[in-house]
């Protein structure tokens, strides 16, 4: 089960596509599909899970009563809400048929290995995709308080707070958890992360002639700080370069939580891009790039965008308000209207984003010429 126009053919398995970020009827009708080809396992049987971070939003499958508008509801208000996706995921855990442990649950009593492409801080097995296949520790009573913590519980939709308040009261069953019989015969493995992809745009920069500067720690937290503190940083190495250094690249792996407050088109990294922009105003010699390791930022065809010192100049020539654009989450414009965003198409993998910042050229020109 793969995003809309990621599908590629396989020799000995269907592939069935549907709705990312947000889930779709063709989500439900593939999720139903899973579900059916997991109620045939056998003893003897070995099932090889390959999971990804997406499949929160692929495999649809609404508990009880609830129905796709309500999972949809829900996905819309907890993304925009600034929530992190460990606290998004155990939202959709509880309303869901498939997630949190339960398509182990329904691929008993045979085996079945799990091979995970994680695309969460921490590597969370739980929280990658959703935990299908491996015991959930969270309560309907989590998802409730996640709710209200973030002023959601009043905007739900009325089938949603009654079926986490059943839940929780225990008229409904959790989740399987640590111990539960489901999990004797699983196991699980991550076999990439985002460390992965930080080694590797460091050892392609290496080659490059780059002198390579980690970010302390994965980049998390609100996008608009997160790209105010790394246009800083690499600001203060601009300041202490001199003509013989080597250009330098400030490397960051993570994923930033973007709270949506206007009506624009975006995502995360377009709004990284965008804020770094208004940091680089008028200097020379900064460029940076921000991007969502599967090809995909939020709801748009871009993979994420770049920024300079002349972004929001060139925005300006195309006759776009840069202000504006941000204020109204309306990143993509305004990428687009200076010429920056970066569009990759699939890539088939997803580990999170990447943040990239270079000081100076691997040309020997003067200020900053293209990444490559």
């Amino acid at each position: 089960v793969v995003k809309h126009g990621h599908a590629e053919p396989l020799a000995r398995c269907r592939v069935l596509e549907a709705g990312h970020p947000y889930p779709d009827s063709d989500g439900v009708r593939a999720t139903e599909e899973v579900l059916r080809f997991a109620s045939k396992a056998r003893a003897q049987d070995l099932h090889l899970v390959l999971l990804t971070g997406g499949a929160s939003a692929l495999l649809a499958g609404p508990a009880g009563a609830l129905t796709l508008d309500d999972e949809l509801a829900v996905s819309r208000l907890l993304v925009a809400s600034g929530a992190t996706i460990q606290e998004v995921n155990v939202v959709r855990r509880h309303l869901s048929r498939i997630k949190g442990g339960q398509l182990a649950r329904a691929l008993a009593p045979s085996t079945s290995l799990t091979l995970a492409i994680s695309d969460v801080l921490g590597d969370d097995p739980a929280t990658i995709g959703s935990g299908p296949t491996v015991p959930d520790p969270s309560t309907h009573a989590d998802a409730l308080a996640i709710l209200g913590r973030f002023g959601l519980a009043e905007q739900v939709p009325t089938p949603v707070l009654r079926h986490l308040r059943a839940g929780a009261a225990g008229d409904l069953p959790e989740t399987p958890k640590p111990g539960d019989p489901a999990f004797e015969r699983t196991r699980f493995a991550i076999v990439a992360s985002s460390d992965d992809a930080v080694a590797a745009a460091a050892a392609a920069a290496r080659a490059a002639g780059c002198r390579i500067v980690r970010w302390p720690g994965p980049l998390e937290g609100d996008v608009h700080v997160a790209a105010r503190a790394f246009a800083g940083r690499l600001r203060a190495l601009a300041a202490a370069a001199t003509a013989l250094d080597p250009p330098t690249l400030l490397l960051a792996g993570g994923e930033t939580t973007l709270r949506v407050r206007g009506a624009g088109r975006g995502g995360r990294c377009q709004e990284f891009a965008a804020i770094a922009a208004t940091e680089f105003a008028g200097t020379d010699g900064l460029t940076l790039l921000a991007a969502g390791t599967d090809g995909t930022d939020g709801p748009t065809d871009a993979a994420g965008g770049f920024a300079d010192g002349g972004t929001l100049e060139r925005a300006r020539r195309a006759g776009l308000d840069p202000a504006a654009r941000l204020a109204d989450n309306d990143s993509h414009r305004l990428l687009a209207g200076a010429g920056d965003l970066f569009v990759t198409g699939p890539t088939g993998t997803n580990v999170m984003d990447l943040v990239l910042g270079v000081v100076g050229t691997t040309d020997g020109s003067p200020g900053v010429g293209p990444l490559s």
